[in-house]
């Protein structure tokens, strides 16, 4: 197969949903920083509840439990259908996946949530540099696996 035989691949443009998920976003990691001074980061949320309990992990449960929730509560109203939805990865590349992204966010400090989102709405330059860094490899990602391997 090749690059003119290739399916067109689509994404829907909903601009209306991105920008209420985008305030919604930026509220949530407000809110966090105004209330608990913490910042919004998800992998360290939930990494810190991986350990024994500690004083803080209720808020990062219910943060958690607050992530799972809006997602069920979104396909409940409608927001997506989530019969439609398909996950092509097998478990193999599931775990592997997780594993690769658990060890790039413990050497980044942080992941795309903590300095993209928090981090860069403090000027930070840590997290100019890594959201630099993840937009890149998310971008050479998908070319591979669209143009390269066809996957």
């Amino acid at each position: 197969m090749n690059q003119i035989d290739t399916p067109l691949i689509v994404t829907a443009f909903t601009p209306l949903a991105g920008l209420c998920g985008g305030i919604l976003i930026g509220l949530s990691a407000v809110l966090l920083m105004g209330g608990l001074g913490r910042v919004a980061g998800i992998s360290g949320i939930f990494g810190s509840l991986l350990g024994r309990w500690q004083p803080d992990s209720a808020w990062r449960l219910v943060f958690i439990v607050g992530l799972l929730a809006g997602a069920i509560l979104t396909s409940l109203l409608g927001g997506f259908d989530s019969d439609s939805m398909a996950f092509p990865g097998n478990p193999l590349s599931t775990v592997l996946g997780g594993l690769l992204v658990g060890l790039g966010t413990a050497i980044g400090n942080g992941c795309t949530s903590g300095h993209g989102i928090c981090g860069l709405a403090r000027l930070s330059v840590r997290s100019m540099v890594s959201t630099a860094v993840f937009m890149f490899f998310a971008v050479a990602t998908v070319y591979m696996m669209r143009h390269v391997i066809g996957a």
